[in-house]
């Protein structure tokens, strides 16, 4: 019999949630990108589908990075030194985040080959349609209300 203690680590039950979360938060990325390029191309020109596929980088960009910086932590979960790092890689994630939007509106404001109307519209969508992904791919993950729980006495 080995000693539990020991054995590597099992990864969380959350993992294959949030590699389904980034799979289709990126394919939605993607319809929105080519419906915000039609829509964009229609009212603006060239300018709207560049807006569009600018607007939807972002949010996909933004919206890919908490579930990356937990499946990053995730990966120090035999550590002694687990909970810091977590709460330290995702932190760190949002902090990221939060910075590069302020550069990135700070860059696009009032440039000439960007309209804001379409940019706006086209993160709002990709914004909302991240919180659906989320929530549809949480309702069906069929996850345990105690996921990686061992209880005493039970063998992994």
């Amino acid at each position: 019999m080995t000693d539990s203690t020991h054995a590597a680590p099992a990864q969380p039950s959350s993992n294959p949630v949030l590699r389904d979360v980034l799979r289709y938060g990126l394919i939605l990325a993607g319809v929105i990108a080519v419906v915000g390029m039609l829509l964009g191309g229609l009212f603006a020109g060239w300018i709207g589908v560049t807006s569009a596929l600018i607007g939807t980088a972002m949010a996909a960009v933004f919206l890919s990075i908490t579930a990356l910086s937990i499946l990053i932590a995730n990966r120090f979960i035999g550590s002694d030194l687990f909970v810091g790092l977590f709460f330290g890689i995702v932190l760190g994630g949002w902090i990221v985040k939060f910075i590069l939007f302020l550069v990135l509106a700070v860059v696009l404001k009032d440039q000439p080959w960007i309209n804001p109307v379409v940019l706006f519209l086209s993160l709002i969508a990709g914004v909302i349609g991240s919180l659906v992904v989320d929530m549809v791919v949480v309702f069906r993950s069929r996850m345990p209300y105690a996921s990686d729980v061992t209880l005493p006495g039970e063998k992994r």
